[in-house]
């Protein structure tokens, strides 16, 4: 307390000054007002910025909870446009499987294989989130796998660069279509066979699952093709396709339920056995 006391007396005269000085400028704002809106927009200037700098500190922080928001959105997006879509596709023969319900459901891969022959993911949804076996799993680019198990929390997922894996896809451009499997030399690429050599094959080309199934609808997105040949016997090409997928790099994924798949296979299981 005597320090400040002290710096009072020393510095008396500078700090009368000031006080005066401060006066004077409260004086002048408030009699005219050209002086007091010219202070009311410096001040907004100053604190604007501030403010401007706080939100984008705390905006930056909260991106992580942006990302799951627009993630749950574009969950909700693909819900909408594939049940519209399929309701009017009726170019195939099992059209009962697109006119089922497809329901998506968010989820964060927790865990990621890729470099072995049998890869698998970890999610961090699981039989309380409604998830179950043999639903797909896709992303934002394109296809990732089949849920093979669960748990109340967590689910496992068979990944496409996994060599027991085989899923249906098709040239987008025409109704060829054949068996996806992958020969566990790259993460980047994955192999299609049983294309017949009428098709027309060309490099660049789209690929995407053909629908012939319970677990994936028609059209999500797989590849592009990389480079083809014929088989030993000449009458198939065997099709390498580069992924859109970067499978080494996967964060938000969403699994697809068809709501219709139990009475689709117990309907395709009845017409087998007869």
């Amino acid at each position: 307390m005597q320090q400040i006391i002290n710096f009072i007396i020393r510095n008396k005269n500078f700090l009368l000054s000031l006080l005066l000085f401060s006066i004077s400028m409260v004086f002048t704002i408030q009699t005219h007002s050209y002086h007091k809106s010219k202070f009311i927009n410096s001040a907004n200037f100053l604190t604007g910025g501030i403010y401007n700098s706080i939100n984008n500190f705390t905006g930056y922080l909260s991106l992580k909870s942006q990302n799951q928001v627009l993630a749950e959105e574009n969950s909700r997006l693909k819900m909408l446009i594939f049940n519209s879509e399929n309701k009017k596709d009726s170019t195939y023969l099992d059209t009962i499987t697109y006119s089922g319900t497809y329901k998506f459901t968010l989820a964060n891969v927790i865990k990621n294989t890729y470099s072995g022959a049998n890869n698998v993911l970890l999610l961090n949804r699981g039989k309380n989130d409604g998830l179950k076996e043999d639903l797909g799993v896709i992303s934002s680019k394109g296809i990732v796998g089949i849920v093979d198990g669960t748990s109340k929390r967590y689910a496992t997922v068979i990944s496409v660069l996994n060599t027991v894996n085989k899923i249906s896809a098709q040239l987008k451009k025409t109704n060829h279509f054949g068996t996806l499997f992958w020969n566990a030399k790259s993460p980047y690429y994955i192999q299609l066979i049983d294309i017949p050599k009428i098709a027309p094959i060309v490099k660049g080309d789209t690929i995407i699952t053909s629908g012939r199934s319970s677990i994936f609808p028609k059209g999500i997105p797989i590849g592009i093709i990389h480079g083809f040949k014929l088989d030993a016997a000449e009458n198939y090409y065997e099709i390498d396709i580069k992924l859109f997928n970067d499978m080494t790099n996967l964060e938000h994924v969403y699994t697809i339920e068809n709501i219709d798949a139990t009475e689709i296979d117990n309907l395709l299981n009845k017409k087998v056995n007869e």
